[in-house]
C-alpha cells in the first residue's frame, strides 16, 4: 500500500507540474505578447522554451510512467473505456504539444529578430495565434483527464 501511495503521490505531483507550468507559460506568453514590448517578449519566449524542457518534458514522462504503474498496481484493464479515454487524451495533448515546442522556438527566433529590427513581424503574430490555437484544446484535455482521474465515470475493467 505504501508503494501505491508513493507512486500516486509522484503521479499527482507531476500532474500539478504539467498543469501549473502550462498555465504559467500561457499566462506569461499572453501578457508579454499583449504588451507589444519586444524586449519583454524576447525574454519571455526564451524562458518559456527553457521552462518546457526543465519542467514540462520531465513531468510528462513521469506522468506516463507512473500512470502505467498505477494501472498495473490497481489491475485496471488496458482495454477499458476509462483507460482508452485517458490514453487517447494523453496522446491528443502530446499531438498538440509537440508542434508547440517547435512553435516556441520560432517565436523565440522572431522575438530575437524583433529586438534587432524594433518591430514584431507578422510571422510572430501568426505563429502566436497557432501556438494559442494548439494550447487551448490541449489544456482543455488536461482538465478532462483530471475529471476522469477523480470521478472515474467510465468502467476501469
Amino acid at each position: 500500500m505504501e508503494y501505491y501511495l508513493t507512486i500516486k503521490l509522484i503521479h499527482v505531483l507531476a500532474a500539478v507540474v504539467v498543469a501549473g507550468t502550462g498555465t504559467g507559460i500561457a499566462f506569461f506568453m499572453f501578457m508579454a505578447n499583449r504588451s507589444n514590448n519586444t524586449q519583454a517578449i524576447a525574454v519571455t519566449t526564451k524562458h518559456v522554451v527553457l521552462a518546457d524542457w526543465i519542467f514540462t518534458f520531465p513531468a510528462v514522462i513521469v506522468q506516463f510512467v507512473t500512470g502505467m504503474m498505477l494501472v498495473d498496481i490497481l489491475n485496471y484493464s488496458y482495454t477499458s473505456a476509462w483507460f482508452l479515454a485517458v490514453i487517447g487524451l494523453f496522446i491528443f495533448i502530446g499531438a498538440c504539444w509537440l508542434p508547440v515546442i517547435y512553435l516556441q522556438y520560432r517565436l523565440k527566433h522572431y522575438a530575437d529578430q524583433a529586438m534587432d529590427e524594433g518591430v514584431l513581424s507578422d510571422s510572430f503574430k501568426k505563429t502566436m495565434k497557432l501556438w494559442t490555437a494548439l494550447g487551448i484544446p490541449a489544456f482543455a484535455a488536461i482538465l478532462v483527464i483530471f475529471w476522469l482521474m477523480i470521478f472515474k465515470p467510465l468502467s476501469v475493467v
